[in-house]
Order: C-alpha cells, then sequence, then structure tokens
C-alpha cells in the first residue's frame, strides 16, 4: 500500500481529500500546512507528497523545496486551483512547476479517480510504490 502524505492549509479539503485516497486504498497522513510536512517528512516515510502551491506562511515552492532536501527522489505532486496568470502579482504556476523536475501539477478541482491515478504513476515513475500498493487500474 502507497503511503501518501497530503499537505494543505484547508482543513476541510485536507479532510476530504484523505476520505478520497483511503477510498482509492492508500496509507494516508494528512497534515495542515509546510512546517508540520517538514517535520513529518524527517521522521516517516512515504512513497508521493500531495502539496498546495497556495499556503499561508510556507507555500508550496517552499515546502517543495524542503522536501527535496529531505529526500531529493521523492514523488511529488502539486495542486492548485489557480489555472493561469491572473496579473503580475500572481504566480506563474507553469513556469515554475517547470523548474521543479519530476513533479506533477493538478488542478482543483479534479476528482477522486483523477487524483488516485496520479499519485500512483508518481509514485510508481519514481519507484517508490509498495509491492502491494493499488495498481494503476484500480
Amino acid at each position: 500500500m502507497s503511503r501518501v502524505l497530503i499537505v494543505d492549509d484547508d482543513i476541510l479539503l485536507l479532510t476530504t481529500l484523505e476520505a478520497m485516497l483511503v477510498d482509492e486504498g492508500f496509507d494516508v497522513v494528512a497534515v495542515d500546512g509546510g512546517h508540520k510536512a517538514v517535520s513529518v517528512l524527517q521522521s516517516q516515510p512515504f512513497d508521493v507528497v500531495l502539496i498546495d502551491m497556495v499556503m499561508p506562511g510556507m507555500d508550496g515552492f517552499q515546502t517543495i523545496r524542503e522536501c527535496r532536501r529531505i529526500n531529493p527522489e521523492m514523488p511529488i505532486v502539486a495542486m492548485t486551483g489557480i489555472l493561469f496568470r491572473e496579473s503580475a502579482n500572481t504566480p506563474n504556476f507553469a513556469a515554475m512547476a517547470a523548474t521543479l523536475s519530476g513533479m506533477r501539477i493538478l488542478h482543483k478541482p479534479f476528482d477522486q479517480t483523477t487524483l488516485g491515478n496520479a499519485l500512483r504513476a508518481a509514485a510508481q515513475s519514481a519507484g517508490h510504490a509498495r509491492e502491494s500498493g493499488p495498481s494503476l487500474g484500480a
């Protein structure tokens, strides 16, 4: 079973994502913020990390940098509700993500199957999926 760390500041969404992934067959740990994610990553192994890009305090990019520092090979799936650059003050997530090699981006809203498939693919492509984890066709 693949272990997933979910990082989001929205507690309601965090709870919803956790339920969706448990239903998809994942072992899930959910934390509300980048600082908590870094702490958990330093003490527990995960197959893939799901990170919201827009969070107060430590944002998604800072969290990803810390995840890479802890484990450079860690598969990461980012999620964001921002599809395009709305103004000069809005980050250009597509351009920024291109600099973070091997990272996948999910645009909110997404459904349970899309989420499960993206996390399985990320874990499997990096060779981090556990032997007994759910298959891509599940």
